[in-house]
C-alpha cells in the first residue's frame, strides 16, 4: 500500500498510523521530497479530477491568478502542497482523502 502526502500533514501521518496498526504493509512518499512523475499525477487527475486540487487550503489561497486559473496539473507541478491529501494507493484502487468511507474500506477490507 502506498500513501502519497506530505511528511508535515497530520492527518496522512493518522492514516499512516492507523493502516500500519492493522498490519498493513506502508510505504510513505513525500510529494515534496520526491515529486510525483507525469504519469503518475495524469493517473491521478484521470481518478480524481478538480478534487485532487485542495482549494480550501492557504497554500492555494497563496497560488498567483495565473496559476489558479490553471489546469490540476500545473497547481500540483508547482505547488505539491496543494493536492489533496492523502491519496492512498491499494493495489489497483485509489483513494483520496481519510474520512469514514476510506477507513471502513481500507482497515476493514
Amino acid at each position: 500500500m502506498m500513501i502519497y502526502g506530505l511528511n508535515t500533514c497530520a492527518i496522512c501521518q493518522k492514516a499512516r498510523k492507523a493502516l500500519e496498526a492493522e498490519g498493513k504493509e506502508v510505504t510513505f512518499r513525500d510529494v515534496r521530497a520526491e515529486p510525483l512523475t507525469e504519469a503518475e499525477l495524469a493517473e491521478l487527475i484521470a481518478e480524481f479530477g478538480d478534487l485532487l486540487v485542495d482549494r480550501k487550503s492557504n497554500d492555494y489561497r497563496a497560488l498567483n491568478d495565473w496559476l489558479k486559473n490553471s489546469e490540476v496539473e500545473a497547481q500540483i507541478s508547482a505547488q505539491p502542497k496543494v493536492m489533496a491529501r492523502p491519496v492512498i494507493r491499494d493495489r489497483d484502487v485509489l483513494y483520496l482523502g481519510w474520512d469514514e468511507t476510506v477507513q471502513v474500506a481500507l482497515l476493514q477490507g
